[in-house]
This record gives structure tokens, C-alpha cells and sequence, in this order.
């Protein structure tokens, strides 16, 4: 067992020889290519119509303006508490509720509540509700035609803002940093919808993005009617627009989790990184995202190429693809984070402000159960979530050729499985700390 720093509280890696996890991984992701191969020959995803639709009285409840309106209200009260906190609260990370909240329990439990619910911050996020008020004084959005060429774009550079707050900057769980980062990143978003119009979150904020992308695997989707339904999340993901971006989202993700992996390494912590500064952070991390996108890039043109698709069209074609590999890159490496120290959220949340006597729901004075989950479940659940991740972005991709593609052969598709088997590798790799 390896006890690793975060941006806040530890991570526990994998207890399991590197070896059989490595080549247990790598023939995972062959064999399902070649069964997928000889047994799909025909596109079975692209059903926008599918689903069992939800009644329509339920459906009026979720879509209802009162039901966002109550969602995005409790949502800006928390984050109000959680500034307050951060402004007013304890003054040492251990004590402080606000950087447990922001690192562990809203970024990590994103993904959960995303995959089981849907896209949960476009309908909770608390600047809409601020946007809409302020509409009221504001011009119409001079920049609202623009937003379109933008894509997702925004939303890559505003998570990797975020990112390298998390992963890089060196006084990153100080109460202070978090209500400089909340206040700062409410006020930008604001200033930028003001000028975009409140699409702007839906292609900017990269929470709402974040929650968006990961929702395209969840068992709730929109039919072509107009009607949310339960069906197949594979059929989420394939019918899901591909929007102009949406590779830069995906790839700053994985990059950031493989710099995550890096900064774990010995060859990292006494080399590169052996300073310990946002210069060497900042470039390892850059480093990271430029590689993954260099080597998705490279494996979906060739793809595309031998496949006979228009050429420079491939990467965002396939973009989708990679979303699978991201949430399972994610799972793998906050799992245990989320279910030890996502603890201390609650312990704290019993007396935000340290104020002595005060034990709203009586766990002010509990301690982390590091007995929570067994090192064989996180093992299990750190390899399987990579190896998942892959096997469903290699079905994807394959469906994604069937569709595109004016002949599909096994060659047309090599390139770019080759490189998820290295992403497969690569991420069980960082993940031991190899």
C-alpha cells in the first residue's frame, strides 16, 4: 500500500503485481476488438428513437422551471457556505470544510452523480440562476453570435484552469486559494455570459461541461422526440452530437490524470518534479495533454485515412470515443479519494466554522474509517474502471467506423485501437507508480 499526497487527502494504489495487471489489461482490450470484429458487422447504436420513455407527467416535473429553479437555489446557497467557510472558517486545511468540498466532493462525486443521473450541472449550476437575475439590468449579449465557431473550446481552457489549480499550484488546499478560485471563477463566467448569453455555460463552464460529457454514458438520454427516456447508455454516447471542442475536453481530462499518475513516480518526485514548483508542474502537465492529444490525433487520422473519411475530420469524429477512457482514468485514480477522504466533508459539514460546542449532526468529532473499502476492492475497482473504460471506447469507436466509413476492415480501425491499448498501458502504469 502507497499513501500519496492530493490536492487534498491521500489516494491508496493498487496492491496488484504490475505485470498481471498490465497484461491482463492489454489482452482485455485485443480480445474485444476481435470479437466486436467478427460478431458486429452492422451499426446496432445509432437508435436515436430508442428508450422507454418516462411518464409524461414526471418528465414535467424534471423539465419544469420550479424544479431548476429550487436545484440552482440550493446549489448557490452551498456554494455561498462553502465561500463563507473558506472566507471565515478555520484556517487550517485539516479544519476547513472548503477544500474538501471543492476537490473531493463536488469535483470526484461530479462523475457519479453525472453517470447515474444525467447531466446535473447544466441543471443545477447556481450561475444560471445568478445570470438570470442579472439579466434584468444587462444589454442583449453583443457576443451571443459568436458562440457557436467557439465550440467547447472555452470549456477545455476553463477546466484546465481548474486542473492546474488541483494538480499544480503549490498552496492549492489553503482556504484562501478556494475563495479567491470561487469568487474569481464566478465572476469570469458572469462577465463572459453577460457578453455570450447564457448559452455561454453550456459551452464554457467547465463543471457544466464536465458533468454534460460524462452524462453521454448514462442510462437517461433524450429521444429524437424530445422525450427523456431509459435505454442503453452506448446509445447515449453514439447518438450524442460531436461538437467542435469536444477533443480538446476529452484530452485535457485524460492528460491531466496521466500528469496526476506522473507526479506519483519516483522518476518524477526525484527528477522533473523534484522542485516541486508551478514551472515544473505547469510543464509536466502541458507535456501530458500535448502527448495524449498527439498520439489520439495521430491514431484517428490514420484510421480515418485507411477507412477513406475526408481527411482532418477523424479526430472529432472519434472524439466521443475517448469519453469512456476519461471516466475510467478518473474512477481509477479518485475512487479510494472519494470513499476515505470524501469523509471528512461530513465530519466537517457538523461545524463549518470551527466555532467551539457547535456539532450540528453529532460527526464533529469522528475520524476518517480507512476500513471503509478493502485495498482488493479498490484494486479491483482501479483496474477494472481502466480496462471498462477501454473495452467500451474500442466498441465505440468501432461502431463509429461502421457508420462513417464506406468499407470497414480490421486494418482501418488498427491504428487507433493500438493506441488505447498504449493508453491502457500507459494509465495502469502511472497508476502503480511505475
Amino acid at each position: 500500500m502507497t499513501v500519496l499526497a492530493h490536492g487534498v487527502g491521500s489516494r491508496i494504489d493498487l496492491p496488484l503485481p504490475l505485470g498481471l495487471a498490465l497484461y491482463g489489461a492489454g489482452a482485455a482490450i485485443l480480445l474485444s476488438f476481435a470479437v466486436l470484429l467478427l460478431f458486429w458487422r452492422q451499426p446496432r447504436l445509432n437508435r436515436p428513437a430508442s428508450g422507454v420513455a418516462l411518464p409524461a407527467g414526471l418528465q414535467r416535473v424534471l423539465d419544469g422551471g420550479g424544479t431548476r429553479l429550487t436545484l440552482q437555489a440550493l446549489a448557490l446557497a452551498a456554494a455561498a457556505l462553502v465561500t463563507a467557510v473558506a472566507v471565515a472558517g478555520p484556517r487550517d486545511t485539516a479544519h476547513n470544510l472548503a477544500p474538501w468540498v471543492l476537490y473531493v466532493t463536488f469535483w470526484v462525486g461530479l462523475v457519479p452523480a453525472s453517470l447515474l443521473l444525467g447531466p446535473v450541472w447544466r441543471i443545477a449550476n447556481p450561475l444560471r440562476l445568478l445570470h438570470r437575475g442579472l439579466r434584468a439590468v444587462l444589454p442583449p449579449p453583443p457576443g451571443a453570435g459568436r458562440l457557436p465557431a467557439l465550440g467547447l473550446w472555452p470549456a477545455a481552457v476553463s477546466l484546465l484552469v481548474f486542473l492546474f489549480l488541483e494538480l499544480v499550484y503549490p498552496d492549492r488546499a489553503e482556504p484562501t486559494t478556494v475563495a479567491v478560485f470561487l469568487i474569481g471563477y464566478a465572476a469570469v463566467h458572469l462577465a463572459l455570459a453577460a457578453w455570450f448569453g447564457e448559452d455561454w455555460f453550456a459551452a464554457g463552464d467547465g463543471f457544466e461541461v464536465y458533468s454534460s460529457v460524462i452524462a453521454r454514458l448514462a442510462p437517461w438520454g433524450r429521444r429524437d422526440d424530445g422525450r427523456l427516456a431509459l435505454r442503453n447508455p452506448l446509445v447515449n454516447a453514439t447518438v450524442a452530437p460531436v461538437d467542435r471542442g469536444l477533443v480538446a475536453v476529452v484530452v485535457v481530462l485524460l492528460g491531466s490524470t496521466a500528469f496526476d499518475g506522473l507526479s506519483r513516480t519516483v522518476f518524477w518526485q526525484t527528477g522533473p518534479g523534484a522542485a516541486n514548483d508551478s514551472l515544473s508542474g505547469t510543464a509536466g502537465l502541458l507535456t501530458m495533454i500535448a502527448l495524449v492529444g498527439t498520439l489520439y490525433v495521430l491514431g484517428a487520422r490514420l484510421s480515418g485515412r485507411l477507412a477513406g473519411q475526408p481527411e482532418g475530420v477523424q479526430p472529432r469524429r472519434y472524439a466521443g470515443t475517448l469519453i469512456p477512457i476519461a471516466i475510467g482514468y478518473t474512477v481509477a485514480h479518485y475512487f479510494s479519494l472519494f470513499l476515505l477522504d470524501g469523509q471528512t466533508t461530513w465530519i466537517l459539514a457538523s461545524n463549518p466554522f470551527g466555532v467551539a460546542g457547535v456539532d450540528l449532526f453529532g460527526t464533529y468529532g469522528n475520524v476518517v474509517d480507512l476500513r471503509a473499502v478493502s485495498l482488493d476492492a479498490i484494486a479491483l475497482v482501479q483496474v477494472g474502471a481502466i480496462v471498462t473504460g477501454h473495452v467500451v471506447g474500442v466498441t465505440l469507436a468501432h461502431e463509429r467506423a461502421l457508420l462513417s466509413a464506406r468499407r470497414a476492415r480490421a486494418s482501418d480501425q488498427l491504428p487507433l485501437v493500438i493506441v488505447m491499448v498504449m493508453f491502457t498501458l500507459g494509465g495502469l502504469g502511472l497508476l502503480f507508480g511505475f
